[in-house]
Order: structure tokens, then sequence, then C-alpha cells
């Protein structure tokens, strides 16, 4: 398949992502409401996926994000050093003592254990990156003369706020503009989108942003919620499968859609909150193709796994080409990320690939 990638030496970045970087507050073996200590981290959809990108794959990335400039904020530009995305691109803004003109947001994540699900307890209103406009990211500066191979965003920076769907498109057409590809995980948050027109204002925005997109990643729920596509037969619990449904879901949404050139799903059967089971599969060039089943795959942690098989997903696209090899990236990345605490993966290149061609879990002297 042929993407049409800028070349690597005609541009700055391989990969930028546009989002909202959070710090996550994480009570390990714990609960939230009991909590009297938290270990903090960063993450946020888009960005993870960016981190991956550069700390698991070695490709030079960028966010583009925006931060309250305190504190907090300064913390989070630590982080972000940290995992070596670069963060040139950060938009710092100005605010009062307490967050009424903009703050930083945060999340509160437990893992959950068995029959306990994880849980999340967002605090991100009016976050200085769900305030920021087109003018506050030079979009030709960056897509034009820095130059981006790959652009990543996503459907939870589209609903933080009626700004960030506007701006979020703003940045869509510019990155396609200048013939950069772009992908984007449609990550639906009812919660999320509720206080904005809920799953009708999602759709709206989300089927317009579809127009624009090179590669389209999601699970069963976001196609239905944001585009529409319903998988027939599909178990309402997620504990079977319908993979004939799927394949026929995401045909539709490449007939729907011609601009796409991949569509990818993820396959997940929830056991426990500790024991998945795991999967992908992806179109492309009429083809569908399967990546490698993780049966009984044991959890540490969950929050992440999709976004780092998207950071996988394309790594695969941007360095073989091959469809079939990019999924299953996808799906060994996003299960070794599930094994470590926190939204970032701690896997490297090397483990994906020994995980593809079929390595176990013998300890290493």
């Amino acid at each position: 398949m042929n993407l049409n990638l800028k070349p690597a030496n005609e541009c700055t970045f391989d990969a930028v992502s546009l989002g909202e970087v959070m710090l996550r507050l994480d009570p390990g073996e714990g609960r939230i409401r009991t909590a009297r200590s938290f270990r903090a981290w960063e993450g946020g959809g888009e960005y993870n996926v960016v981190r991956g990108l550069r700390r698991c794959f070695g490709m030079k990335t960028a966010v583009l994000t925006a931060f309250a400039d305190n504190e907090v904020g300064k913390l989070m530009e630590d982080f972000i050093l940290q995992g070596g995305v670069d963060t040139s691109l950060i938009h710092w803004m100005p605010t009062d003592g307490i967050g009424r003109v903009c703050r930083n947001g945060l999340n509160f994540t437990e893992r959950g254990f068995g029959i306990r699900g994880a849980v999340g307890c967002s605090d991100r209103a009016n976050t200085a990156i769900s305030k920021a406009t087109p003018a506050d990211f030079d979009f030709d500066y960056i897509f034009g003369e820095l130059g981006v191979r790959w652009f990543h965003t996503g459907g939870i920076y589209a609903a933080l706020s009626e700004q960030s769907c506007e701006t979020v498109i703003e940045a869509i057409k510019t990155a396609k503009k200048y013939g950069t590809v772009v992908s984007y995980d449609l990550n639906y948050r009812p919660s999320m989108w509720s206080a904005i027109g809920g799953q009708a204002k999602a759709q709206e925005v989300n089927k317009e942003i579809a127009k624009y997109v090179d590669v389209m990643i999601g699970n069963e729920e976001d196609f239905t919620a944001c585009l529409g596509f319903e998988i027939e037969g599909n178990d309402a619990n997620l504990k079977e499968l319908n993979l004939d449904g799927y394949k026929k879901m995401i045909n539709t949404a490449a007939e729907t859609y011609p601009n796409f050139k991949v569509v990818a799903t993820t396959l997940r059967t929830v056991k426990t909150a500790t024991v998945n089971d795991w999967s992908a599969i992806c179109w492309a060039d009429g083809e569908i193709y399967k990546a490698m089943d993780f049966k009984g795959l044991e959890i540490m942690d969950r929050v992440g796994g999709g976004d780092s098989f998207a950071s996988g997903l394309i790594y695969g696209l941007m360095s073989t080409g091959d469809p079939a090899q990019a999924v299953n990236y996808g799906a060994a990345h996003g299960a070794l990320a599930m094994t470590t605490p926190g939204d970032t993966t701690m896997a490297s290149k090397k483990e994906v690939e020994n995980i593809m061609a079929g390595g176990g879990a013998r300890v290493k002297r």
C-alpha cells in the first residue's frame, strides 16, 4: 500500500499529535476513594501515541498541547521531556492563582482487579488546551515549514469543548494541505460529549473530521457512537466477539469514506479486569488483516492499551508499508503496554518484535 508519506529528510518530525496531556494520579493497587498517596504520571489519548512512537520505536515526535503557565504545567513539561517528546510546540497560557482563567487537567485512575473494573475520575474542565484556538498554534508553520510526516489526534481532544472541535478540524485540514498523513482515534467518551451536545454532537463533529482522515482507528463502541456503524449480532457485554460483524463494519466504514486508506479496530473480550482476550484487525486496499491473538492476556493496567496499539500500527505502516505487519506491531505493543502501570509504554521495539515472532515470557539473564 502507498500512504504517500513525505520523505523523512524533508521533515523536522516523523509524527506530531494534538491533544490534552493530563497529570495522572494513580493509587496503585488501592482505590481512589480510600487513597492516602498517589503516584504521578503524565497521560493523554493523543499524546500517548507520539510518546510510544518516540520511546518504543525511536521516531522524532512532538506534541501540540497547551498548559497553564504554573508549577503543575512545568511538572507536566518535565514528564514529557523525560519521555523524549519535543516540547517546543507547547502553548503556554497565562493564568491566575486558582484556575479561573485556565488550568491543567487531572486524571485519577485506579487499575481495577478481577471482578472490580478499572475506574477513571477526570477533573479537566476549563483547561488550557480546551480553550486553545488555531491562532495559538501556527499550523501553517508547523506543517508547511517545519514539516511533519504523520499527524495524529482523536475524539478525546475533540470532545473537550466547543472550541476544541473547531481547533482539531482546522489542524487536520492544514495537515492535509501540506501532504501530511492524518490518523484519528475515535476514542468515544460519553461523559465528555454530554456537556456539548451528547452523541448527536459527537456524530456531527466526527463525521466532518472523517472526511480528512487517512487512517481511522477505534473500537466497536467508537465506530457506532461516533460514525453510526453498527456491528450486527455482537454480544452486548463483549463476552464473545462477532468477528464477521467487525469485518463487515470496517468494510462499510471504508466504503462510506473513500479517503480512508486504513481502518483499524482492536478486538477485546473482557473476562475480568485483569484477564482479557486481545487482538486487532485492519482494512487496507480492500483486504482485511487480523493480528495474532492474545488469549487470556494478564493485565496490570489497561489504560493506554489502545493508544499503544495505535502507535505500533502507525510505526508499522510508516516503516514497512505492510498492513499485515502493522496490525501485529499494534497488537503486540498494546499487549505489552498493558503489562506495566501508567498510561504510557515501557516496552522496547526489540520486545515488541520478539512477541510478534512468538517469543515467550521466560526470564532473560
